[in-house]
């Protein structure tokens, strides 16, 4: 995965560089989207476009490019099977640190990057992930997908030490998500439970295609927030992500979830999602 892309240039990773002056490394004044590679095609560029321009506009960072054909590039000339694109974008740089914005007319550093990861085989599928609850203390914007990320981060590290996967976000004992994954549930009635679509949370790619795939198989969806006691009584909990995909909850701060193995309506998801995205992948690629 030598090669990268740096401000409309394809380099070798160690001569990609950038200024101690760009505000996505002193602000993280930037946003990203990581897009899932797997049978060396791009799946659901064209919603992590949308979702990439929304942010863009968001804080009205002004730049364009041709995110597909950049993605495709990296893909193919990296050889790339199974993994994913990361792709970033800062407001660019300034002469000195400063919180002002710079002129309007200064240009964005745009970068990307391939990486190899097992999607499709990983082995949490089977088993299920881990789940610790802690308080949601991010920015009132987490729709939008900015490299402010050091909250997650810490949650991240909160779980490590607690010997599980991951953590779900909580305000006012309702979960918002987890620390990169859209949390759901099934009640023990088979209604989806999906935290609705506001500030408290990122419009997932994957979970758009997650709750179609949902509404298919004729389970009834629910699109609001949830408690954590609800989370702990329900038959079945997962999450969606880019790199997780669909993934199954089988424990929530050390409560067991069903029977604490992954369920079977999530891994049906799961299947039809995997089987819905790569139809798609292989007609736009």
């Amino acid at each position: 995965m030598d090669l990268v892309y740096l401000n409309g240039e394809y380099v070798p990773k160690s001569s990609a560089n950038i200024s101690i002056f760009d505000r996505g490394l002193l602000f993280s004044d930037a946003v990203y989207e990581v897009i899932s590679v797997i049978d060396d095609r791009l799946i659901d560029m064209d919603r992590h476009v949308s979702r990439l321009e929304r942010s863009l506009g968001e804080l009205s960072i002004n730049a364009f490019a041709d995110w597909t054909a950049i993605s495709q590039y990296l893909v193919a000339e990296n050889k790339l099977k199974e993994g994913l694109i990361y792709l970033q974008v800062s407001r660019g740089v300034m002469d000195e640190r400063e919180y002002r914005w710079p002129a309007p007319d200064t240009p964005p550093t745009i970068f990307a990057f391939a990486q190899e990861r097992a999607l499709l085989e990983n082995p949490m599928a089977n088993r299920g992930m881990r789940i610790i609850t802690r308080p949601d203390l991010r920015w009132q914007r987490c729709d939008i997908k900015t490299t402010q990320l050091l909250y997650a981060s810490l949650m991240k590290m909160e779980a490590v030490a607690a010997g599980v996967d991951d953590v779900w976000m909580t305000r006012d004992d309702m979960i918002t998500e987890g620390t990169s994954q859209n949390a759901h549930i099934i009640s023990s009635d088979g209604v989806l439970i999906s935290h609705q679509l506001d500030r408290r949370i990122l419009p997932g790619v994957t979970r758009i295609e997650m709750l179609a795939q949902a509404s298919a198989m004729e389970l009834m969806v629910e699109e609001r927030a949830f408690s954590i006691d609800e989370a702990k009584n329900a038959a079945e909990a997962f999450v969606t992500s880019s790199t997780l995909l669909v993934m199954p909850v089988v424990e929530i701060d050390g409560h067991r979830i069903g029977d604490g193995k992954p369920g079977d309506q999530t891994g049906k998801i799961r299947q039809n999602y995997l089987a819905a995205v790569q139809r798609a992948s292989s007609t736009t690629n």
